[in-house]
């Protein structure tokens, strides 16, 4: 069976919109200096050798499904999303001190490791620090660029504007929440939904179909629709996410087994699993979770107090829930009946994690 992300050939053509439009920024920086070949080969590396494509996804079919006609120019436009992801990403992983991302170096670790091989003066962890904020704000900025010199008409454009810049705001906002959930030790379930909802479920599923929506001129009544089924499933995939995140395997995650712990992430699973403990064990998660030193044996035991907490199940039935509740808004709305199968199979890999 086709995996819904390559239906209408659609991730090669974002992977082909995203390597024609990096070889043109790429001429830009070596105009600037050669040096720069190091920032354009990290940004190649990362943008165009992982990732699912699963925003530019949900963008086209809730495109799609408003009555878009296709065109390499629309394509173009919605893997702008891909650029915004690449950005959040390596600040995420800066700001956790993550060593890896998809089984590769980070991208602060990377060129921490550039530093050492060229034997340059200061602290290599720093310079890796730098360049990885300065190369995810590229990012940032050419998504930008990317959506308006992609060659879709000036009065589509002006409708999605506000969808793509609303969507930026809510995930820098969502990041800031993140860190400052894990600083204040805060480990209400309300708290973690709030996270998840801004950081993840909302630029990941929601937002990129209203952008698709706007893009072919939806009517509201589709717009609501999308974003009844966008909204809880962007919160499934994000419980999802936290799942592995704790449970996963290393091989399908690209990240070392309970990472999620090590950083201390203050997660549904984790907030609901301390809500349900005794004191004692409340304490023991507490003293455990952020620990970067957190061993094998110390994942497993705290991987052992939430499933006894029962929070694993809680967070699996959440899940199931909520992609219910994504589904049937998705079964009344009015829309292209292609569109509608695509995305409901976009809803299975989304929280399965089957692609």
């Amino acid at each position: 069976m086709t995996s819904p992300l390559e239906r209408a050939g659609l991730r090669p053509r974002v992977d082909k919109a995203l390597a024609a439009f990096l070889a043109t920024q790429r001429s830009r920086l070596l105009a600037i200096d050669e040096v720069l070949a190091d920032l354009a080969d990290a940004l190649d590396d990362f943008v165009l050798r992982g990732g699912k494509r699963l925003r530019p996804a949900f963008a086209y079919w809730g495109y799609r499904g408003a009555g878009g006609t296709d065109s390499e120019q629309v394509v173009a436009a919605l893997a702008a999303l891909e650029l915004v992801q690449a950005s959040a990403l390596i600040h995420d992983d800066l700001m956790d001190r993550s060593d890896t991302r998809r089984g590769e170096p980070a991208i602060h670790r990377r060129f921490a490791a550039r530093h050492a091989a060229a034997g340059w003066g200061g602290a290599g962890d720093s310079f890796g620090d730098s360049a990885a904020v300065l190369l995810g704000d590229m990012a940032m900025v050419w998504s930008d660029e990317l959506l308006h010199t992609s060659g879709v008409e000036p009065a589509d454009l002006a409708r999605a504007r506000p969808v793509f810049d609303e969507m930026r705001t809510e995930v820098t906002a969502g990041q800031y929440l993140d860190v400052l959930t894990v600083v204040t030790r805060d480990m209400s379930t309300e708290r973690a939904g709030k996270v998840a909802r801004y950081k993840s479920a909302k630029y990941t599923v929601e937002r990129p179909l209203l952008m698709g929506a706007a893009l072919a001129g939806a009517p509201a009544a589709l717009t609501g629709a999308y974003s009844g089924y966008g909204l809880p499933l962007g919160e499934a995939f994000q419980l999802r996410d936290d799942v592995l995140g704790v449970f996963g395997d290393p091989a399908q995650t690209g990240k070392p087994a309970g990472d999620d712990l090590r950083e201390g992430k203050r997660t549904y699973l984790v907030a609901a699993a301390h809500a349900a403990l005794g004191p004692a064990e409340q304490a023991e998660l507490e003293a455990r979770l952020g620990d970067p030193t957190l061993d094998d044996a110390g994942v497993e035991r705290l991987r052992a107090l939430i499933r006894a907490s029962g929070a694993l199940a809680r967070t699996e039935e959440r899940i199931t829930v909520l992609t219910s509740t994504a589904l049937a808004a998705l079964a009344a709305a009015e829309m292209a009946a292609e569109a509608r199968e695509v995305l409901l199979e976009l809803a299975d890999a989304a929280t399965r994690r089957a692609v």
